[in-house]
């Protein structure tokens, strides 16, 4: 019996088209997908928001609110709710927290980077990697001996708690980014500078910091989206209403007989809005800072 074989050309050099058309169809649908995914948390939120009830809010099938109105957000802006009343005064511990924790975390991980890496220290490999055995520690397990630790300090229920715990569990990824991102500065203008007389403190300010600007920037950021959406230290540590975050404050509205739904998504979307803003105001700087890491050479 005879075979007749069909030519099949044309079709074989269709198949290399036809292949990046479905990747990139596949590839559009996922990523589309993953975005809704994401996003439709952050709209609810936000169609809470924009409702004037402050009871229950019944959102199943509603695409926009048929009235909607900043009268939440006024209301948490002006503390005209007695959930919201010290709103300002805890908005401001969250930033206070926030940039504590991005100042000490950048100067001791570009000190410590810059001691490892520059000054040559013996078995210095082992210092740079053990700080990250932290990590794989939950962070709620050391919550108990951390407690204590801060009351044998008398720091309980004061936030230097929360920075000293924010900065412990940043430092350690701080120092490896900036380790690999110094690989990249030559040693040369160490020794250059060396020459010249500069000691290692003006080495440090005057040669290792400016040119670590991108990965500086980088750290930084994270130490500070890291205190902003941090919660369980805020939630066990602090007390007081005067030194609660509004991470915890948001919290305290479950606690409550009477929680307006409308009033409570409206300083979520509020609390949410600075860490984006300086997300995308440093990301080119973030980008450069974590990818250059990455690569030696």
């Amino acid at each position: 019996m005879s075979v007749t074989r069909v030519s099949d050309g044309p079709l074989l050099r269709l198949r290399p088209w036809l292949r990046r058309v479905v990747a990139e169809v596949a590839s559009v649908t996922l990523a589309v997908a993953l975005l809704i995914w994401s996003l439709t948390p952050v709209y609810n939120m936000l169609l809470i928001a924009l409702d004037r009830d402050e009871g229950d809010i019944e959102f199943e099938g509603i695409i926009w609110p048929a009235d909607p109105s900043l009268h939440s957000f006024h209301t948490v802006l002006t503390q005209g709710y007695w959930l919201v009343e010290d709103f300002w005064h805890q908005f401001g511990n969250s930033f206070f927290i926030g940039l504590m924790t991005m100042f000490l975390t950048v100067l001791i991980g570009s000190l410590a980077s810059f001691a490892f890496g520059r000054m040559r220290l013996s078995k210095g490999w082992l210092l740079v990697n053990a700080p990250l055995l932290t990590y794989a520690v939950p962070a709620s397990f050391l919550i108990i001996p951390f407690t204590r630790l801060i009351a044998g300090y008398g720091l309980s229920n004061t936030l230097w708690a929360i920075i000293a715990a924010n900065v412990t569990f940043a430092t350690p990824y701080a120092i490896l980014i900036l380790q690999q991102y110094a690989r990249l500065i030559p040693v040369e203008l160490d020794e250059a500078a060396q020459v010249d007389g500069a000691s290692p403190v003006q080495i440090y300010r005057r040669v290792y910091v400016p040119l670590m600007a991108p990965a500086l920037a980088a750290v930084g950021t994270y130490a500070l989206l890291l205190a902003w959406n941090e919660y369980l230290y805020q939630y066990v540590l602090l007390s007081s209403t005067r030194n609660m975050t509004v991470a915890v404050a948001i919290a305290q509205f479950f606690n409550s007989d009477e929680a307006p739904w409308n009033y409570m998504m409206a300083t979520a979307v509020i609390y949410s809005l600075p860490p984006i803003v300086i997300f995308y105001a440093l990301r080119r700087y973030m980008t450069e800072g974590l990818t250059r890491g990455a690569v030696k050479g």
